[in-house]
């Protein structure tokens, strides 16, 4: 692993070691992910940059053996996009190259806080746009949902993605039905010494 992530790495430990809250934790990690989209020139393989013609990817770089922590590069060519879904967890995301473009959705049923997948009622919220070296965090409870993706007729764009787990499920929203389903699904390749976590995921 490259100096520059094996740093990266250490202080995502030892935050998750000390804070208390998810809002502690991505609040120690920002300055420390805009440290690490700036040394990007640095590590940036071509292996973080394999693509997929239909979808983006999702390349990982280091799964914790705890199941506590993964980052990724996501590699977005124009025109894909992410499903509207959430997270279930905390995360820092990092831009490297390109502009990625996250729309937001906020749960306006009777009940939102209820862990529920029918009688769902989203509308959409903040469009927030992410230019190179822009970091953004997020926290559940509630739970983050959004969709993210690159415009057509835009640049390539890559991304850093921190989990507070390793991200091998998550919930996919159909806004028309007013549901959620868990989805898993596979990753992609690891990148360097990294080994693939049991069914991590490739769609968000």
């Amino acid at each position: 692993m490259h100096p520059n992530l094996r740093r990266f790495r250490y202080a995502c430990e030892t935050a998750v070691a000390e804070a208390c809250s998810p809002a502690q934790i991505v609040r120690r990690l920002a300055p420390h992910m805009l440290r690490l989209v700036q040394a990007a020139p640095c590590f940036v393989t071509a292996a973080h940059r394999r693509g997929h013609p239909d979808r983006y990817a999702r390349n990982l770089i280091h799964a914790g053996d705890d199941g506590a922590l993964s980052l990724f590069m996501l590699v977005w060519a124009p025109g894909q996009w992410t499903p509207i879904h959430d997270h279930g967890t905390w995360g820092v995301v990092g831009i490297v190259e390109g502009l990625l473009e996250e729309q937001t959705y906020m749960r306006v049923d009777r009940r939102p806080q209820e862990p529920r997948d029918r009688g769902i009622e989203l509308l959409p919220g903040g469009l927030v746009l992410l230019p190179p070296g822009a970091v953004s965090t997020f926290v559940p409870n509630p739970d983050h949902i959004h969709r993210t993706g690159v415009a057509a007729g835009r640049a390539p764009t890559l991304s850093l993605h921190l989990y507070g787990r390793v991200l091998n499920d998550f919930h996919v929203y159909d806004r028309q039905a007013g549901t959620r389903e868990r989805v898993r699904q596979p990753c992609e390749e690891a990148v360097g010494d990294a080994a693939p976590p049991d069914a991590a995921v490739s769609a968000r």
